[in-house]
């Protein structure tokens, strides 16, 4: 290993304590403005090296209970030729800047219509009930209504 590397990677470790969200870019940033020119590929390969990972809000949406039960699919091969026949919710993630913003949307399978939706900066549950509460005042009861 390089004497060069090794101080560099002192460095970089020493940001990192500072601020663990910083990536590679913006620690190639800093040390480059301190003195220490630094392209942002060799900083990826010293954190790589040192096992050094940025620290940041990463979404956690289907990792299943190990107690709940795996139900079986039982729309694989129902033809549905209607309006509000079956309707599904699901939810998303959006990237923000600044962590996520989660949607959630109740659509209607036939129409392919968006019935209604909410967002939320939390996995709160009260969102999705909302969604859901709002497709049901508008537009009655489903046949179906399929979610994961």
């Amino acid at each position: 290993m390089k004497e060069a590397d090794l101080e560099l990677m002192g460095l970089i470790d020493k940001r990192h304590l500072e601020r663990p969200f910083y990536g590679a870019r913006k620690i190639a940033f800093v040390l480059s403005r301190s003195g220490h020119p630094v392209g942002r590929e060799r900083v990826t390969r010293l954190m790589r090296l040192m096992g050094i990972e940025t620290i940041y809000r990463k979404p956690n949406l289907s990792r299943r209970h190990p107690q709940h039960e795996i139900y079986p699919y039982l729309l694989r091969n129902m033809e549905i030729n209607r309006v509000h026949q079956v309707w599904s919710c699901d939810i998303a993630y959006i990237p923000m800047k600044q962590g996520f913003l989660y949607l959630a949307a109740v659509i209607d399978w036939h129409s392919r219509v968006v019935l209604s939706w909410r967002l939320s900066n939390t996995m709160d549950k009260s969102f999705c009930v909302e969604a859901l509460q709002e497709a049901l005042d508008r537009y009655g009861k489903p046949e179906i209504f399929n979610t994961d």
